[in-house]
């Protein structure tokens, strides 16, 4: 086992941990993207939210376990690295990385896409700009102050959805002042449970899987906590509460207060369940509240790129220069060259939307799920391992070893399969393995040249 974080400074405290593990998962693919789901299965995406957060907990189970015996920025990138071989740490690591590096062009377009609902004058490109900028600052400062942002940006995540629930589940059962129940009607009503079938249920487990991406970030993190172990086992034992109240919750009080077809669901479901309760200035209060998720994922992003770049550098798999540290021990250099690739993605957005853009957010589409994949596999050669070498390490054990394991594995590969015969996805699935094809040929054409700077 190696361990790389002698010299990254372990600035994050438990409550930093804490935070970015409750919701590191809350994103804009909640707040807007989950309209699109609704819309295309019905209430049923109640059990989208459920099946897909079910393979999220499994695979986090995994991870705290391989996190708990060794916590690392590397994470999954190095525990495929341990077990499955240095090409699929490589691979892993650089896909991962390359996913991040497009959501920060993403969030960063997002985020002025919504600061531009007040300052409509400020062209879109420098707002993308001064947002990638301000946030890269704080990731340059210190790990601490990356962690302080965070934890703010996602306590307002947390209160917000919080409130929404209570104000929603008031309304649902008559307890709010001067209000019938809304009752469960429109759960049933509209076509049924299932308007468009079983089948459009499971279709939204592939579409919604990938707005779970982000929970693996407190695995990362780790290398950097004070108390990595007890931060990871906090983490992964309340994903399964995370994931319950606030997908599966805010998705429920959504379909049960509002007709699954209205217009208003897919534009924005938040703003269409607050205008429905009457809350003076929704689409403003829920603009606020995108934006802090748009900006606490720009934040991780520039942190998780930097910290896989690193740990790649650590193993000689990228250039030297990005284990450079400065004296509050962040890796600079690492930070810089996501930002670099993000602006130039961002760039791409304004000259080439339809062709270069579009190209780099197809191909990064189902890295998530080949990022679950490397994870259920490593675990599942690492735990038969530690059983025989060091079975008293295992302080955090994944359930009902390895039915469940497989069983996951066998889950994430019939969601990749159906990718291919699901024509909006089938350019997503192609282009990522494109992508990962390229990384693994680059890996053998590289291999002669890399050498290991294991300290």
């Amino acid at each position: 086992m190696h361990n790389y974080e002698q010299n990254l400074q372990q600035g994050l405290k438990t409550r930093h941990m804490s935070m970015i593990a409750i919701a590191g998962v809350i994103g804009a693919g909640l707040f807007i993207g989950s309209g699109a789901v609704i819309h295309a299965t019905g209430p049923g995406a109640i059990i989208s939210y459920s099946l897909a957060g079910l393979i999220v907990i499994f695979v986090m189970r995994m991870l705290g376990e391989m996190a708990t015996i060794n916590p690392t920025s590397g994470s999954f990138s190095q525990y495929a690295y341990d077990a499955i071989g240095p090409w699929a740490g490589f691979t892993i690591g650089y896909l991962y990385w390359f996913f991040w590096v497009v959501v920060i062009a993403i969030e960063a377009i997002a985020g002025a896409a919504i600061l531009q609902y007040w300052f409509s004058d400020i062209p879109l490109w420098l707002t993308s700009l001064v947002l990638t900028v301000l946030l890269t600052l704080t990731n340059i400062f210190s790990v601490k102050s990356f962690g302080e942002f965070e934890y703010w940006f996602s306590l307002i995540k947390v209160i917000s959805i919080i409130l929404f629930l209570i104000i929603g589940l008031s309304f649902i059962f008559g307890i709010a002042p001067s209000t019938e129940a809304a009752g469960l009607a429109n759960l049933t009503g509209n076509g049924g449970f299932m308007p468009n079938g079983f089948g459009s249920v499971l279709l939204g487990i592939v579409i919604v899987i990938f707005s779970f991406m982000g929970t693996e970030i407190v695995a990362i993190a780790a290398g950097e906590s004070s108390t990595p172990r007890e931060s990871v086992q906090k983490a992964t034992n309340s994903v399964i509460w995370r994931i319950l109240v606030f997908y599966v919750g805010s998705i429920a009080v959504v379909v049960t207060l509002l007709p699954w077809n209205s217009a208003s669901i897919l534009t924005s479901p938040f703003v269409a369940v607050l205008e429905y309760i009457g809350v003076p200035a929704a689409a403003q209060i829920m603009n606020l509240i995108v934006l802090t998720a748009v900006l606490s994922c720009l934040n991780s992003g520039l942190y998780t790129t930097s910290r896989m770049l690193y740990s790649l550098a650590q193993r000689g798999e990228a250039p030297k220069r990005l284990l450079k540290l400065t004296k509050k021990g962040v890796p600079l250099n690492a930070i810089l060259a996501g930002t670099f690739f993000s602006y130039i993605a961002v760039v791409m957005n304004y000259y080439s939307p339809d062709t270069v853009f579009l190209f780099l957010v197809n191909s990064s589409g189902a890295v998530a799920l080949l990022v679950y994949l490397v994870i259920a596999v490593s675990q599942l050669r690492m735990r038969k391992k530690m059983e025989r070498e060091n079975p008293e390490a295992l302080k955090l054990k994944m359930w009902m070893f390895p039915y469940l394991t497989y069983l996951t594995i066998i889950g994430i590969a019939i969601i990749l399969i159906s990718m291919a015969f699901i024509q909006s996805m089938r350019s997503q699935l192609l282009l990522t393995g494109l992508i990962t094809a390229f990384i693994i040929a680059s890996y053998f054409v590289f291999k002669p040249k890399m050498g290991s700077v294991d300290k």
